[in-house]
């Protein structure tokens, strides 16, 4: 099949992924690679048709003594074309991972010049989607791991207040920050197109673009993957049956989704707020799968964490549950009870949070002290084995010992202040986020997760 020009599937793409309404401006995140240079030209011929305003940001990781150069290049290519560009500038600490680490100051930063924007396009292609798929399937990914990347993501960098890029880690012109909003749309027009298509179509416009010579490091494991997809081409493999096979395991996820959250809707009763309470025999019932959905799910909506535990571990946890031990993993608990599985957070995971009033606990809670009950020295922890010993009368608590270990308590020192979720205290205002945005629930959270 003689697939359109390249023109007319990024604009396709474009509609289904903001039609039919477009926003007045959208964001470009360009590194200077072919992928991204030639998004940066699809995009900016797409605005003759379409009139949307274009902001262009290069992040510069440092990593490399031409990535300055690089981003400079970016920057003047803008200017010919019209557009305002940022550099934005990341200092590794040399802590873990340095590409887990650059991804996650990527999108960081990113959320930092924004401002008022709520869309950023990313140019990932059809073989990083191939790339994705595989390096997954190494691993021992099941069904969600082999869908892929998706089209659209919502990221939430900052839940509360995105702070404002300071004058040393930017040069340039960045949007404007009137009524910033936390979280944004990373959107992937590219998905479907492949790499040597975006290239030839660069060579075609004369463009610019830089190759990274880090993409022939085989010390990192997606260029190890990206020569073995080299191999496997030869095979009859493509990067483009990979990604149809995460197209169809990504249909197969939201009909897996759709039945959990029957289940959700079926099995969960009240609980106190992020924590989840599951009839213990219909969860016997469930099929292994749903089960196993059922309980992963249940501990990144606890924890707020972003990955799912490995399939293993979760297996071994569940085999536990069905046992009548439970456990803990994640940095979740979890306690069998007569007739329920309760999954909350674990103790030991948060015994050292210590946090101010106004400032994000757990990387979840948000205390506001709105009618002025506390003192300035009021700190935000865990209400622990001293804090449950000064709660007098606990015969109206519903909530175990064990579960209640790991909630969210304002102390004054050593004297517990109050703690909402058991109802102690005097009423404060507490906002609960899940990966940087409000919490809507279990429910929504398996529907949007």
């Amino acid at each position: 099949m003689i697939k359109a020009p390249l023109a007319e599937r990024f604009a396709e793409a474009m509609g289904q992924l903001l039609g039919p309404e477009f926003p007045s401006d959208i964001g470009l995140a360009v590194s200077g690679g072919g992928d991204s240079m030639a998004l940066l030209y699809l995009a900016h011929n797409w605005t003759h048709t379409y009139g949307l305003r274009l902001w262009v940001v290069t992040v510069d990781h440092g990593l490399r003594p031409e990535s300055a150069r690089e981003a400079d290049m970016v920057a003047q290519e803008c200017a010919a074309l019209g557009w305002p560009h940022t550099t934005v500038r990341w200092h590794w600490n040399g802590a873990g991972n340095v590409q887990a680490a650059a991804r996650h100051a990527r999108l960081s930063l990113i959320d930092r010049w924004r401002g008022d924007l709520r869309h950023v396009l990313f140019a990932h292609t059809q073989d990083d989607q191939a790339e994705t798929v595989l390096m997954r399937l190494m691993r021992g990914s099941g069904v969600d791991g082999l869908s892929g990347m998706s089209r659209a993501r919502k990221v939430a960098p900052h839940a509360v207040d995105v702070p404002v890029l300071s004058s040393d880690q930017m040069t340039g012109d960045a949007p404007s920050r009137h009524n910033v909003k936390p979280g944004y749309q990373v959107l992937r027009p590219c998905l479907d197109m492949e790499r040597a298509e975006l290239r030839h179509y660069l060579t075609v416009l004369k463009g610019r673009w830089v190759d990274d010579p880090t993409n022939d490091n085989r010390d990192y494991d997606r260029v190890r993957v990206r020569h073995l997809l080299t191999l496997f081409r030869d095979e009859g493999l493509s990067s483009e049956d990979l990604s149809n096979t995460a197209r169809r395991m990504a249909r197969a996820r939201a009909g897996l989704t759709a039945r959990l959250v029957d289940a959700v809707r079926a099995l969960l009763s009240d609980a106190p707020l992020g924590q989840l309470r599951v009839d213990r025999d219909g969860f016997a019932a469930l099929d292994d799968e749903t089960r196993m959905r059922l309980l992963a799910a249940g501990l990144r909506y606890v924890t707020a964490s972003e990955y799912r535990p490995r399939a293993a571990s979760t297996e071994a946890l569940l085999d536990q549950i069905l046992s009548g031990a439970g456990g803990t993993l994640h940095g979740a608990e979890v306690l069998v009870e007569k007739a329920h599985i309760r999954i909350s957070r674990e103790p030991a995971a948060i015994a050292d949070q210590v946090q101010p009033l106004n400032t994000l606990w757990d990387d979840q809670w948000l205390f506001s002290d709105l009618g002025g009950f506390f003192p300035d020295d009021a700190q935000v922890k865990m209400l622990g084995e001293d804090g449950w010993r000064q709660i007098a009368d606990r015969s109206g608590l519903t909530v175990p010992f064990r579960a209640a270990l790991a909630m969210p308590s304002v102390w004054s020192e050593s004297r517990l202040l109050a703690c909402p979720q058991l109802g102690f205290g005097p009423e404060i205002a507490i906002k609960r986020f899940v990966l940087g945005q409000p919490d809507r629930g279990f429910e929504a959270f398996c529907l949007s997760h």
